[in-house]
């Protein structure tokens, strides 16, 4: 015997079918944008390599309970010089998610191409341009008495060291 659905019933789970959210698809609240990790909530690091000081790897630790965000552009500065780290490759501001306990990665290189090298005390990092960032002296970086500068460049926050070295061509 062949058993044949009533067509009320069939229509009935077809308009079910056709409104029902679909595995994966974002809903709206999917959609809200996250907040930007608050200064006292996140942690940054800088240190120079031991090899080449001209190498500078700083981080970003979100130590709040919940995820956040950060520009994906680290905002870093030299001393006195004006004008921030340029960033490999260029590109606008936008939001990097940090889960919570998460570290994200950039490399630095502070003499980004031959010239006038400048010499500064020290470097400033924040992990988002809303943040005042940390100070870092060169001793504290362990780069020497001074930080050479010249066209620094820096990469994007990346979630891990490595990927943040191959950005800007270290290693």
């Amino acid at each position: 015997m062949r058993v044949r659905p009533l067509p009320a019933l069939a229509s009935a789970c077809a308009a079910l079918v056709a409104v029902a959210p679909q595995a994966g698809a974002a809903t709206t609240a999917d959609r809200a944008p996250l907040a930007t990790c608050r200064a006292f909530a996140v942690e940054v690091g800088a240190k120079a390599d031991a090899q080449d000081r001209t190498v500078v790897r700083i981080t970003v630790t979100n130590q709040a309970r919940r995820t956040c965000v950060v520009d994906r552009l680290p905002t870093v500065s030299f001393g006195e010089l004006d004008g921030p780290a340029q960033h490999v490759p260029a590109g606008e501001s936008g939001p990097y998610r940090l889960g919570a306990g998460e570290t994200a990665y950039a490399t630095v290189r502070t003499v980004g191409a031959e010239g006038e090298v400048r010499r500064v005390g020290g470097v400033t990092v924040a992990g988002d341009p809303s943040h005042s960032g940390r100070t870092f002296s060169a001793r504290e970086l362990g780069a020497g008495r001074y930080v050479e500068v010249w066209e620094p460049v820096s990469s994007w926050w990346k979630g891990s060291a490595r990927a943040a070295d191959e950005a800007v061509g270290v290693g």
